[in-house]
Formats: C-alpha cells, structure tokens, sequence
C-alpha cells in the first residue's frame, strides 16, 4: 500500500521532470498547520535557484499540473513558490477503508530483506542483571521485533557473556570452597551430577570476591589463569561445571527477560566463537594483518594519520590487540571471532550492536578489522549506543544505598508502584485477582519501557516513576489507556449489534486521523533506517492523541445514524489495529480491559 506522500512525491516527481527539472525535487512533507492543507512541497525554491528561473513560475506550473489529479482536492502557490496540497475527501475514504481491511495497516514490506543479527541485553554468567542493561534490553529487542516486521530475516542474540578468565576465577574458587567435589578430581571418569552444586546467589557471592582477591593474591591469580586454560583446554570437569554456571545463570536471566517480554532467537556466548580463535589469527598473519607491538601482536586498523595534541601524528583508531603479550587471546580477539563465526554460521548481511555509547571506540576498532580481514565489510556492521538512565541528581541510577539496582528489584518496584496507581484509581475492584496483577504488569512495563523508547536512545533521561505512570500525557500508560477505550468501544458496539461500515461524511477530526494513519509507514521508514525506536513511540501518541480528538468530535455508539455510526466504527477499529501493532514493535502489550 502506498501512503500519500509517496504517491505525490511520484506525481510531483514526474511534473518536475516534464518542466526539465530533477525528479527528487517532488519530496513532500505533511504540513505544520490546517491553513497550509494537508501536505507541502518546497521543491520549486531548489529547483528555481539551480535552473535559474523564476521559483513562482515552476510552483505555478506544477499546481496547474496537480489539480488534474483526483487525488488532489486543491493546490496553491503561496509565497515566492511553495506549494500547499489539500487531498480530496475521496482518497482519504478510499485509503481509510484500505488499512481498515490491512493486516499490516498500510505497513509496506521491504523489496530487498536482509539477514541481520541484533546483538543485545549482553548477560553474564554468574552476574544478575542490573539497571545498566535495561536500555540494551529494551532497544536491542525493539529493534529485532521492527527489522522483523519489515521483512527482514532477523536472530536476536543475547551474546552471554560465559567465558574467559572469569570462568577461571570461579573454578578456582570453588575448588578452595569444597575441593571434594567430583569436578575437582583429575581421575573421576563421570558420570557428573545433573544438579548444580552451586545456585546464582552462590556466583553472585563468589565472583566479586574472588576478582577483588586476584587483584592482590598473585597466587590466586595464578590459580584462576590455570583454571581457566584447563577449562579452555577442554577438562572434562572443569567443563561440567562450567555448564552448571551457565545453566543456572541463564536460568535466572530468562526470568527477568520474561517479565520485560524479551526473548532471544540465539543464546551464543564468547564460548561459541573461541575454537575460531585459533584458525582466525592463522588466517590474520596469512593475510599480513597482524603486526607485532611491544611483544603483542595487532592488526592496525586507522584509515588516515590525524594530528594529535602533541603536535605530532598518530592513528585516528587505535589498532586491535589480537593476542596479549603472555599469548592469549584478547576481548576484542573474541568480539572478531564473532563476526566470522555469525558470518558462516547465519551469512550475516548486518549486524547491529545495541550496546553503551561507552563502547564506540572499541567497536569501532574491531569492525574495521573485521573489513580489512574480508569477514563484513564496515558498512554492514553498526553499533547503536545509548545513554544512561539517570537518578534525579543526574547521575547513572542508583539504589538509596548508593550501590547498583539489580534489574529484578527495579521490575518488582514497578510492578508494585503500578498496582498501587490501579487500587488507587479503583480500576476493577471487582475482577479476579489474576487479572488485576496481569494489568498491573503490563501497566508497569509499559510505563518503563515507553519512557526510555521515547527518547532518542543517544541521550541520557531522568527515572521518575510518578511521572512515567501517569495516564496523562505522553506515557505508556495512556497509551494503553487508548488502546483500552477502544477495544470498549467495539464491544460495546458488538454487543448491540452494531458493525463497521463505509466510511462517508468526513468531519475534520476525521481527516486528520486517517491523515494520522497515513504516517505510519512514514514512522517505520525512519525508525528502521535510523535505528531509532522513539520515532514509533511519536508515531504512537501523536496517533493517540488523533483519536481522542476524533472521538471527542464524533460521537460514534451514540451518533445519530446507522451509516454515521457504522463509518465511525471503521475508523476506530483501524486506529486500534495499528496502535497495537505499534505498541507491539515497542515491545508493550495491551490489555482487554483497565
């Protein structure tokens, strides 16, 4: 389905064609206000200025051309040569009743889909989730579910973070704790239990201290270092115990992820990509990409020599250390080995990492590398940084204590916070139990989730849950308040027999909404090429707000026709498909009722 813009860009393209001028100059843009009509071009000022004639004139020409059109109620020339466009009430009726009967709801399919991998939330064995990987969390998914939803071929990775000299740092540890278990003995031939002989709370407790003691302990660290590259060596009970770690900390994981509603395709860790290790930094060295530094060996990947401040010259991108002085393979070693091994695995065409705008540098870093290697080149590989949810002092939020709120505590605060605006309100006091809690939740995650996809994910935002639950406002909550009403509305109107019909008679409320409509495929095209959510999240309040100005205007169960009625219902049925779908692509769900 194509929505209005682009088909007056297409008639407007080929009129400035006919007048010898660049087609591009046929772009149009909806109009900031009702006196301008529906949609303007200023094409003709651009034109003008670059062929040498008179703007007025090319406006003029291209005006007379556009009220052939049916399409086009009324063309005008204002100024020195922009154009205000006004759509006949005939195309808006034949385009409302068109996402009326849409299951995308004027959502156009891509004609080129892509394979794309969306690296997101980035957990760690033996580490809760914390309030730091909230946005990573929620953007990575939004933008896996909008890329779907697009057409592309999309897997949303996890990227478990389970392996490496913290994995040895636990065995170690554990081996000091209870040195009788079976996984500690060189001789044991198995089987190994099926039961973990440590939970989560175990590895939350032994991971810091057993970090903190290896800064100073040095035969702790050396301890760690061997635990590590027996387990990397493939030791057989130093590698089912390395499963017990990830198993029980995955399992902790998808229980906050489903209270978010985030799920993954893929669960690959670091661990799936280091057997490529070796054979990578082989084929580095064959390729000549490998250079030796201070004992290290890198691979520089700087494209130009930029001034420094000490008026001398050096990299503008710090080369990728691919093997560490003492022979080991490096984090951004690991971070390579991914990219060839999404490469081969999945024939990745893009890969998008949703991770903290801290980490630009280092991926930067390694997707040239990865260029230069022939694995994908730069332009196939995007990092989407984000800023930071702050407290109200500005700074990255913390608990009362000062100490890091661990992402399942802030769940919970939310989801309590939300049930207490319910009960206040006096929402459904008289309906089961299940489904007042149910209401509660997605009230509270729609709360939290909007709040951050409003934003543009580049900057930073203060968490003020008063605020963010409001149903007042450009919030989640009001958005399901929106919602809500009109799944109301439609019962109701089922229940009295009544359906939707032709649409007829538009009022201008009503104009403006299915104008309002219209501009979803619009929103889609901007958040998908931008890789920014809170241009959906626009697109949803502004269509909120169409609706409730519409249903303010135009009474629908109590107008005073059949047809009216009918017409009316049409509309609110195509308003409620689309923000669902809408809400949907920002990971947030509606409830029947509230």
């Amino acid at each position: 389905m194509t929505h209005f813009a682009q088909q007056l860009a297409h008639t407007l393209g080929r009129a400035f064609a006919d007048l010898g001028l660049p087609a591009e100059l046929g772009l149009v843009t909806r109009a900031q206000k009702p006196e301008f009509g529906h949609f303007q071009c200023n094409g003709a000022m651009a034109g003008a200025k670059a062929a040498g004639r008179n703007p007025r004139d090319i406006a003029t020409a291209l005006a007379e051309h556009l009220s052939k059109d049916p399409m086009i109620a009324r063309c005008d020339v204002a100024g020195p040569g922009f154009l205000n466009i006004t759509v006949s009430d005939a195309a808006l009726v034949a385009h409302a009743e068109a996402l009326a009967v849409d299951p995308r709801v004027g959502a156009q399919i891509l004609e080129t889909p892509r394979r794309v991998i969306v690296d997101y939330a980035g957990p760690n064995v033996a580490k809760s989730m914390h309030v730091g990987h909230l946005r990573a969390t929620i953007i990575g998914d939004s933008i896996k579910r909008l890329y779907r939803f697009r057409g592309d071929q999309v897997w949303g990775d996890a990227h478990f973070g389970d392996w490496g000299f913290q994995m040895g740092l636990l065995i170690a540890s554990l081996a000091e704790e209870q040195p009788e278990l079976p996984y500690f003995d060189a001789g044991f031939s198995g089987p190994y239990p099926a039961h973990s002989p440590v939970s989560l709370a175990d590895l939350e407790r032994i991971y810091p201290a057993a970090a903190a003691l290896a800064k100073t302990d040095v035969a702790a660290r050396d301890r760690a270092r061997k635990a590590t590259a027996e387990l990397q060596a493939g030791r057989p009970g130093y590698r089912a115990l390395w499963q017990h770690f990830v198993a029980v900390s995955r399992s902790a994981l998808e229980r906050e992820f489903a209270a978010l509603g985030v799920t993954f395709d893929l669960w690959l860790g670091e661990s799936d990509a280091d057997p490529l290790i070796p054979e990578m930094i082989a084929d580095l060295d064959a390729k000549g990409l490998l250079q030796d530094d201070q004992g290290a060996r890198v691979v520089f990947v700087h494209d130009k020599l930029v001034p420094k401040k000490d008026g001398g010259e050096g990299p503008n991108v710090a080369p990728l250390l691919v093997v560490s002085s003492e022979g080991s393979a490096m984090y951004g070693t690991t971070d390579l080995a991914t990219i060839l091994d999404r490469v081969r695995r999945f024939q990745a065409e893009l890969i998008i990492y949703c991770v903290d705008q801290r980490q630009a540098e280092h991926f930067e870093t390694v997707f040239r590398a990865a260029d230069k290697a022939g694995y994908l080149q730069r332009e196939a590989l995007d990092h989407i940084g984000f800023g930071t949810m702050n407290g109200p002092d500005g700074k990255p939020f913390k608990t009362r204590e000062g100490g890091v709120l661990k992402l399942h505590d802030l769940i919970t605060m939310v989801r309590e916070k939300a049930q207490a605006k319910i009960d206040e309100a006096g929402v459904g006091q008289d309906w089961p139990a299940e489904e007042r809690a149910d209401i509660a939740h997605k009230v509270g995650m729609a709360a939290l989730k909007f709040a951050d996809l409003q934003n543009f994910r580049g900057t930073s935002y203060i968490f003020d849950l008063d605020r963010f639950l409001s149903f007042e406002g450009k919030t989640g909550p009001y958005l399901l308040y929106a919602a809500v009403r009109i799944k109301s509305i439609l019962r109701k109107a089922d229940e009295a027999g009544i359906g939707p019909g032709p649409i007829a008679n538009l009022e201008p409320a009503e104009r403006d909404l299915i104008l309002t409509l219209d501009g979803f495929e619009h929103a889609l095209r901007g958040a998908y090429d931008k890789r920014a959510p809170h241009i959906l999240a626009d697109h949803a309040y502004a269509l909120a707000g169409a609706f409730s100005a519409f249903y303010t205007a135009c009474p629908i169960l109590s107008a005073g026709d059949e047809a009216t009625r009918a017409s009316r219902l049409t509309l609110a049925k195509a308003t409620l498909n689309q923000l669902v779908l809408t809400l949907d692509l920002l990971g947030i769900e509606a409830p029947e009722r509230m």
